[in-house]
């Protein structure tokens, strides 16, 4: 009984393996789209518009001993997700438990046309989340940019004096998400009108 050639049975397993490497791609690539849709279904149905609380009030951080004998590093992060531009002010920052501190982040919108965004912050470790207490951030509520604006946002915060002795710094990264993106509609229709000028174009000035 034949068998492949060997070379024959080589370009079989790669052309199988491309496939496969190319259908793992492409559901990762679906699944960074799909976070947004995700995250406005679950703010329709919980009837909020945004996922993020209040970590302690003004009063308590006020209240809080501040440990003047430990010192933290607080690293800053940004990353967006759509026409957007963010970044803090300032990429670190030491601070000791208990003090309020205010940092900055700006954000700007680099398209000619409205847009809504909601900030989701993340820390590391992971240990440190019940002890990083926001007081106030642009996190809790979606930010509405026009066209081409850009905003300074305040992030005041406090680290609990309770945060365990051995971590001594902290990353708050946050990821801002477009809410409106254009549907494919508008997508369609504005590709239209670009091949309608092209024509035109190409029947105005001919080869």
């Amino acid at each position: 009984m034949s068998t492949q050639p060997p070379a024959q049975a080589d370009r079989s397993f790669n052309r199988s393996m491309l496939i496969k490497l190319f259908v793992v791609a492409l559901m990762m690539f679906g699944f960074g789209f799909a976070l947004v849709p995700m995250y406005r279904a679950i703010c329709q149905i919980t009837g909020i518009n945004n996922l993020v609380r209040r970590d302690a009030t003004a009063r308590e951080a006020k209240n809080t001993q501040v440990d003047m004998s430990r010192t933290i590093s607080i690293e800053f992060d940004a990353n967006a997700r759509g026409p957007l531009g963010f970044k803090p002010e300032q990429r670190s920052l030491d601070v000791h438990p208990g003090e309020v501190t205010t940092v900055m982040y700006e954000v700007s919108n680099e398209q000619a046309r409205t847009i809504q965004a909601q900030a989701i912050p993340s820390y590391a470790p992971k240990q440190a989340t019940e002890y990083f207490k926001k007081i106030e951030c642009f996190c809790f509520t979606q930010q509405t940019l026009t066209a081409n604006q850009t905003k300074r946002m305040p992030v005041v915060f406090v680290v609990d004096p309770k945060l365990p002795k051995d971590v001594k710094t902290i990353t708050l990264s946050y990821t801002f998400f477009e809410l409106n993106t254009p549907t494919a509609a508008t997508a369609g229709s504005a590709t239209s009108t670009a091949d309608t000028a092209n024509t035109a174009a190409t029947t105005a000035n001919p080869a």
